[in-house]
């Protein structure tokens, strides 16, 4: 087990040490599956909970997940696009779980014109991941994950093929309710580009925290996000967010993503004060019982609206 811990290790900081171009590729792998990371600023890497939809952030999470549960997932994206994800994991033993998740992003019907601005017909563009997931509790404290994904895109005609590896760890101290987690996300690349242009994998390393405060319903979290790019202020790697834990079953939450919040703000003119229009700012709140679990987020992830979205779980 040692060299197993060695390797995720030296695996993530060999990615940290390569920081590699940012790419535009696949980016809707960067899109928020959980609810829950979702109201915690879409970046969330360490909350234990009993929720599937965790595993799409931090595949070391599987750990927490009880055995033989469907997950159902749908956000609002763009005007006229949106996202679906579906999950199921089983336990192989006491320490080790297997999972299947799927993605999927319809970007909905688009125009298609010549050099003349004539149209000439019309196409549609989608993004699809098929995913399996291994998580082993390598001590009492620490479970270790990885993710293997099959990745392809179209847009229109054309059509690419990728393969990404997500590997992540995390430690959890439940006597002092600490949790920690370092990941590295989407390493792999093309194997069929839609030219002769092949692109990189939107790789990005994150490490979280977070902590209940003792006596209190307040849990806090921090996540620094994309540490194998450094070409943009610190605080723009920054999520931070909050959970009011009402009792074991019910729960409110609040983030905030820095980065999205600049990028989303609004130049100012002499008209017009800037503004991010609450861009960066999400809300969410979850229903968790003993089989049935339903979570709610609120975001904004696109300048032409805000998202919505819904994760169901049900164990069998």
């Amino acid at each position: 087990m040692k060299k197993v811990v060695f390797s995720v290790l030296m695996t993530l900081l060999a990615t940290i040490a390569a920081a590699q171009e940012s790419q535009t590729e696949y980016n809707f792998l960067r899109l928020p599956v959980s609810a829950h990371a979702g109201a915690l600023g879409g970046d969330n890497i360490t909350i234990i909970e009993d929720d599937p939809s965790l595993m799409f952030n931090n595949p070391a999470l599987l750990g927490s997940v009880s055995d033989k549960t469907v997950n159902l997932n749908f956000m609002t994206y763009m005007k006229g696009s949106f996202t679906a994800s579906a999950s199921f994991n089983k336990a192989i033993n006491e320490r080790a779980e297997v999972g299947a998740m799927a993605q999927f992003v319809n970007y909905g019907t688009m125009k298609e014109m010549d050099e003349h601005n004539v149209q000439t017909g019309e196409f549609s563009a989608k993004d699809i991941a098929i995913s399996g997931v291994f998580s082993y509790e390598l001590t009492q404290r620490l479970v270790g994950g990885i993710t293997a994904k099959f990745i392809t895109s179209y847009i229109g005609d054309y059509n690419s093929i990728a393969m990404g590896v997500d590997l992540g760890l995390n430690y959890y101290d439940p006597d002092r309710e600490w949790s920690i987690s370092a990941v590295a996300k989407n390493l792999g690349g093309q194997l069929k580009a839609y030219d002769d242009n092949y692109e990189k994998m939107p790789i990005d390393v994150q490490v979280g925290v977070s902590k209940r405060l003792v006596g209190s319903p307040f849990r806090l979290s921090a996540t620094l996000v994309d540490l194998n790019h450094w070409d943009y202020k610190f605080i723009n790697h920054l999520v931070a967010g909050v959970d009011i834990i009402l009792s074991p079953q019910i729960y409110f939450a609040a983030g905030y993503n820095f980065r999205r919040a600049d990028e989303m703000s609004i130049i100012a003119t002499d008209e017009e004060k800037g503004s991010s229009h609450m861009a960066g700012l999400s809300l969410g709140a979850g229903l968790m019982l003993d089989r049935f679990k339903l979570s709610l987020a609120y975001a904004k992830y696109h300048v032409s609206s805000s998202s919505l979205m819904v994760n169901v779980s049900f164990s069998l």
